[in-house]
């Protein structure tokens, strides 16, 4: 069985560490935890992690965000990856810093890569990993904010809330969502 895992993020060094790229910065944390390197390919950066006879392609898109859905289609096709075992990976300003809430389906709340990947599968019947990065910005601030880095405080918490995603991750592959979201969701 193999899964699409896709982390959103912006490519290049100006946005390495920046809130947007959360889903990168996921996706980098479950790659090293599994000594795994991502290596260029067509529309990202891919690796594969083995788990109990299950494949999860790993995908770092290199589309810039409001173009990831031109990846994700490649790479279901490509793998000939269900749409049910897609997980996407996006942060949300809806959601206080470090929360993680997993969701079968839903809108696009604004952001940029869930629209274009909705407006390219003609669904919103995916899965989304939704990782909370708080919207403490003042009005008309939230395109700095979100392209912001994280402050110090947030950034020493940010390796044991990745390391969380990741088991979110393995757990949706292997378990399957209803589960998962009975387990970690609000937790």
């Amino acid at each position: 069985m193999k899964y699409l895992i896709v982390g959103l993020g912006n490519i290049g060094p100006e946005y390495e560490n920046t809130r947007h790229n959360i889903g990168f910065r996921v996706l980098d944390a479950l790659a090293k935890a599994s000594n795994l390197v991502f290596t260029d390919k067509r529309y990202g950066e891919i690796c594969e992690l083995k788990i109990k006879g299950r494949t999860l392609i790993l995908l770092k898109p290199s589309t810039y965000m409001n173009l990831s859905g031109n990846a994700v289609r490649y790479w279901l096709q490509k793998e000939n990856i269900p749409v049910e075992n897609l997980l996407v990976i996006v942060d949300d300003l809806a959601l206080p810093f470090g929360s993680l809430r997993l969701k079968p389906r839903g809108s696009d709340a604004g952001h940029n890569g869930l629209k274009h990947i909705q407006q390219i599968l003609g669904s919103d019947n995916y899965a989304r990993l939704r990782f909370g990065i708080g919207n403490d910005f003042s009005k008309g601030q939230q395109v700095n904010y979100v392209l912001g880095s994280f402050p110090e405080e947030q950034e020493k918490e940010l390796p044991a809330r990745l390391e969380r995603a990741g088991e979110i991750i393995k757990s949706f592959c292997l378990a399957g969502i209803q589960l998962t979201m009975t387990q970690f969701n609000n937790k």
